[in-house]
């Protein structure tokens, strides 16, 4: 039967597995875990385990086969096999030979066993096989092995039973006849790429379509795609996907990296191009690589030196020059793509542009199952958990969290390592695991490459540690936490999410802490930015900072952006005090972000203030800041919740009455009540210290108690920060804010804190 080949999904890579879809496997009569011969055009052929195909494969005559199986049979996707039933004899015994540098002392049989288990082998193939341990395990490679000798001869399964030997000879040593040569194992495939599909899918229609098939373009009177431009934030897998393109097609791959043609003398910038191209069109078809093109390929216009210059145009007329340039397409990556020359971003040069974007949830799923495809993990590590509290998290990230969880399991076991040895003892080997607690640890670690230059965490606040406020939660999650959970019903009702959030209130109520709350139950990012922080001496700097705020925002949604005390920084228009106008102009850059012509998807904006008066009515608009929350000096109900938060972890005298407490701090706020607290603490703490002998201090501390006179001398050290005037003026503010028309509110509120 002839069956179309496809790329396997990622988890299911290295193992030697067909996906062959039921109907097809039906006709052929085959069984899950039957063995096939997959022959390409050629004579090359592959053997592999058949296994149920993919849902979507249902019917359309698909067979998915790995890299690595691709290129045994010297095939590639979309090309048409055939498949038949292979009689494949079980393995008595096979002699495996080890790369030279890889020297484990005792039996690596079982783990080889255990590892290649259910494949296919035929003398002289070289099979990777992944040891998460040793020099190869830092770079994410697998280790090559050689199969040196099988009994029976031919292609056989290794089973359980199979004994497996270590041959004496290297890898590097050992005969290739009969099997796949060592250039079998490709370095980076299809399968290494995870969450970019759809790019992947745009990526290879330019590129091998009119590389295998040019008589389609000829049919069509077109002349194929010239070059692709990747562009997105460092570490998404740009390199990676030219990588992959390169390894997969079969044509001559010339690789530039841009500051290595830059040379002194005149003229040789210019000829070491021309000179890659020319070797690229003798040996046509073939694909040009430029990494990092911003490095070469600069804005004319900003370019510091002639050389530079130069460099650009000479690429323009290599790339459309009047010399035809034959099937020779050219693949470039950037992660700044404002900063190249215009004129290499029109079509006949870089004729499509393919953002690389950091990947949502889906695609971080993909990327863990691609680096933990060969590690040993315990049953208890759900890879869909981590997926999803990684937000920001690029492939590299990614890459980084799974290397440094193994490096944990690692650090474990050291102290059972022979480190003046040359050799590892193959029983440490075997027990070696990464488990739930090393990624745990790992996670700690790692920041996301595509936020670092903004502070961005997911706070570990949650609506437990906010005491009272019942009513203000309530609007926060409806506002923040709705349109993030239940999408759906936002769309059913055709309702637009709230863009943004001004949570006002004497100083201390707990708007910060609301903040962190929110974006925490949320699941989201968190930008937090201070006010002040922002402003800068020189024209311009500040209205690009709070630019690429919202660009940072949007590429990694969900988040939430925190701006504390906003008054500082968004201020009324037309009251110049000596700031140059940067006030205004941010003012105006905040106002565009929000409401501008581009739209804000998962993005929500909350600001906090305790002088509501001095910001600018523009903001306060419908559509901007359009939900405004008033955080209100706690009543007696809210301060007794609050005074349990900080109370949860203390030891308390039985004569301590929380509600008693509550009772008594009248104007109190949040901030006050956890002065309260700490300062009673404090007052028990000083007392014991005073009067214990400290040898006696391990025996006696759990003794110590915060009674109810602590928290009396507490009260008299600590007073409210709240007057019943400022209240009123607050309390005055909600109800204007309530009834006033959009025009009406700023002089009111400035009447009001008159």
């Amino acid at each position: 039967m002839k069956l179309t080949v496809k790329p396997l999904k990622q988890k299911d890579a290295g193992r030697g597995l067909a996906a062959i879809d039921r109907v097809s496997m039906r006709e052929l009569d085959l069984e899950n875990g039957d063995y096939i011969v997959i022959t390409g055009n050629g004579d090359e052929q592959a053997v592999a385990r058949v296994w149920p195909g993919y849902p979507e494969d249902e019917g359309n005559g698909i067979v998915r086969i790995d890299g690595r199986l691709r290129q045994e049979a010297d095939v590639g996707i979309d090309d048409r096999v055939t498949i038949e039933r292979a009689d494949v004899k079980p393995a008595k015994s096979v002699s495996v030979a080890l790369p030279q540098n890889l020297r484990i002392r005792g039996d690596i049989g079982p783990l080889v066993r255990d590892k290649l288990s259910g494949q296919a082998v035929t003398e002289g193939q070289t099979v990777p096989f992944s040891l998460s341990f040793g020099p190869m395990a830092s770079s994410g490679q697998s280790v090559p092995l050689k199969i040196a000798s099988t009994s029976p001869s031919g292609t056989v399964v290794i089973t359980d039973s199979t004994s497996i030997d270590i041959s004496e000879t290297p890898a590097e040593q050992v005969s290739t006849a009969g099997g796949p040569s060592a250039e079998g194992v490709p370095n980076v495939t299809y399968e290494d790429i995870g969450g970019l599909d759809d790019e992947l899918d745009q990526v290879r229609e330019m590129i091998e379509l009119p590389m295998r098939h040019p008589e389609l373009f000829q049919q069509l009177g077109i002349e194929p795609p010239k070059g692709v431009l990747l562009h997105g934030p460092p570490g998404t897998g740009k390199t990676l996907m030219a990588k992959a393109v390169a390894n997969e097609i079969d044509a001559h791959f010339e690789t530039i990296s841009g500051p290595e043609i830059m040379s002194k003398y005149y003229g040789e910038s210019e000829e070491q191009l021309r000179e890659v191209f020319e070797e690229a069109e003798e040996n046509a078809p073939a694909i040009i690589f430029i990494d990092e093109l911003d490095s070469i390929a600069a804005k004319r216009e900003e370019a510091g030196g002639d050389v530079e210059r130069r460099v650009v145009a000479q690429l323009l007329s290599l790339m459309d020059g009047l010399e035809e340039r034959g099937r020779v397409t050219v693949i470039a990556a950037t992660n700044r793509v404002d900063d190249i020359d215009p004129a290499l971003r029109r079509g006949g040069r870089f004729d499509r542009e393919i953002e690389i974007g950091v990947p949502d949830k889906d695609g971080r799923k993909e990327i863990l199952q691609v680096h933990t495809r060969g590690m040993p993990l315990t049953e208890s590590i759900d890879l869909d958990r981590y997926a999803e509290n990684t937000h920001g998290f690029v492939g590299a990230d990614l890459e980084s969290l799974a290397r440094e969880s193994a490096m944990n399991a690692l650090r474990r076991i050291r102290p059972e390592l022979d480190l003046e040895s040359e050799e590892i003892d193959a029983d440490v080997l075997e027990s070696l695991q990464v488990t739930e607690r090393d990624f745990k640890d790992a996670i700690k670690g790692i920041q996301p490459s595509a936020m670092r230059e903004v502070f961005v965490e997911v706070p570990d606040v949650t609506w437990n540690d906010v005491g009272g406020l019942e009513g203000t939660k309530e609007r926060l999650r409806e506002t923040i936490q709705w349109p993030l959970d239940y999408p759906e019903v936002f769309e059913a009702m055709d309702l637009e999410a709230a863009k943004g959030v001004m949570m006002y209130g004497p100083p201390g109520t707990g708007k910060t802490l609301l903040a962190k709350a929110v974006a925490n139950e949320a699941e989201s990012n968190f930008i937090s930015i201070k006010g002040p922080e922002l402003l800068n001496k020189y024209v311009g700097e500040s209205e690009k900072g709070v630019r690429e705020i919202f660009e940072k925002a949007r590429s990694n949604a969900p988040t939430v952006i925190f701006f504390d005390e906003i008054d500082s920084i968004a201020g009324k228009r037309g009251q110049r005090q000596g700031d140059s106008g940067v006030g205004e102009r941010v003012v105006s850059q905040l106002l565009t972000e929000l409401d501008g012509l581009e739209e804000l998807e998962d993005v929500v904006v909350i600001a906090t203030t305790n002088r509501p008066d001095l910001i600018d009515s523009a903001l306060l608009r419908p559509g901007r800041l359009d939900r405004h929350v008033h955080v209100p000096v706690p009543d007696e109900g809210a301060r007794e919740k609050i005074f349990e938060v900080h109370t949860r972890n203390k030891p308390l005298a039985e004569s301590v009455d929380l509600a008693e407490l509550a009772s008594e701090t009248e104007g109190y706020v949040g901030a006050d009540i956890e002065a309260v607290c700490r300062e009673a603490s404090m007052e028990a703490s000083r007392e014991f210290i005073n009067s214990v002998d400290p040898e006696e201090m391990p025996d006696t501390i759990e003794n110590v108690r915060i009674g109810r006179e602590h928290f009396d001398h507490a009260l008299e050290e600590v007073n409210p920060s709240v007057t019943p005037e400022t209240r009123e003026r607050y309390e005055e503010i909600e109800e204007e804010f309530d009834t006033a028309e959009p025009g009406q509110e700023e002089d009111q509120l400035g009447r009001t804190f008159q």
